[in-house]
């Protein structure tokens, strides 16, 4: 059966190699939420997970975690991280439609989170494809921005006084020609052994899709293998500073990308209520809420590492 499709939603799995679990997590305009996995075990026997495929599902806290539940700590509150992480522009008088955000906890009151079956043990080693960039970005610009959407996750960087207690790490292991295996019709397609991140074609809707491998662990969350990240740049406009002119028009890239990692280490969804947390379902234009991690996503995060 491997290299056959199984598609459920709007999305789409290849089925791999025995004893690999797949993902597909997407970020959608209309905060529908599309996406699960398919595992096959070492003897072959397929099997699926759709739980990713509701976003109404409970999210104050819900975790499959491997760890203790996390708890603030002496350190919380009365220091920041100081990892090094790049800041791009902020963004300049936005005018952006908060009532989702209005009736939302603010992001450092807001605790909820929910975690998937995936963790990276070792380090995200990521590339930069050849291709395409979102916002007309050149090869500088992007590995700038795809870097510090990656180090806003492994450093927990927020605006609350949380600490970083996460020990995840990555490395940009360079560029290559490899795409990233995402089709144009939301499928993750057969994994080619490079965690690359791009732009291009999408399913319609998605804003930009994430799509992971992991190794079965029976005791404790999968083991990463490899995770792809594409935007998409053919149904959406991006822009790397929404200011004042954007009108409803563009995604931020730093937005998009930092909320796409957060699926690469692990964390899931939130839905309707949680508008003010990075993980929240629903991509609106012209935001920026998703830079920075609220309470929530650090504590999803260190409930996992």
């Amino acid at each position: 059966m491997e290299g056959l499709v199984v598609t459920y939603d709007g999305t789409g799995l290849e089925i791999p190699e025995a004893d690999t679990a797949v993902s597909i997590d997407m970020l959608a305009e209309d905060g529908t939420e599309h996406g699960f996995t398919l595992i096959v075990t070492s003897d072959g026997k397929v099997s699926y997970d759709l739980s990713e495929s509701n976003s109404q599902s409970p999210t104050a806290g819900e975790d499959r975690a491997d760890v203790v539940s996390p708890r603030l700590t002496a350190g919380d509150l009365t220091e920041e991280s100081d990892a090094p992480v790049s800041e791009p522009p902020a963004p300049d008088g936005l005018e952006v439609a908060e009532m989702d955000a209005a009736g939302s906890p603010g992001e450092c009151q807001d605790g909820a989170y929910s975690t998937l079956d995936r963790k990276e043990y070792g380090i995200y080693n990521w590339y930069l494809g050849d291709g395409a960039y979102p916002a007309g970005m050149t090869r500088i610009q992007a590995l700038e921005y795809f870097e510090s959407s990656i180090g806003r996750i492994t450093a927990s960087i927020n605006s609350c006084g949380l600490t970083d207690q996460v020990p995840a790490k990555s490395h940009y292991a360079g560029t290559t020609t490899y795409e990233a295996d995402i089709s144009a019709h939301g499928t993750c397609t057969a994994r080619d052994g490079k965690s690359t991140w791009d732009a291009g074609n999408l399913a319609a809707g998605a804003v930009a899709s994430t799509c992971a491998w992991t190794w079965p662990n029976p005791v404790g969350k999968n083991d990463l293998r490899e995770a792809d990240v594409r935007f998409n740049t053919a149904d959406f406009d991006f822009t790397r500073n929404p200011t004042s002119t954007c009108n409803g028009r563009y995604h931020d890239v730093l937005n998009t990308g930092t909320h796409e990692a957060g699926h690469i280490f692990g964390l899931g969804h939130v839905g309707s209520g949680h508008s003010n947390l990075t993980m929240y379902t629903k991509a609106d234009r012209c935001e920026v809420r998703k830079r920075t991690l609220g309470k929530g996503d650090v504590m999803g995060l260190r409930s996992i590492y």
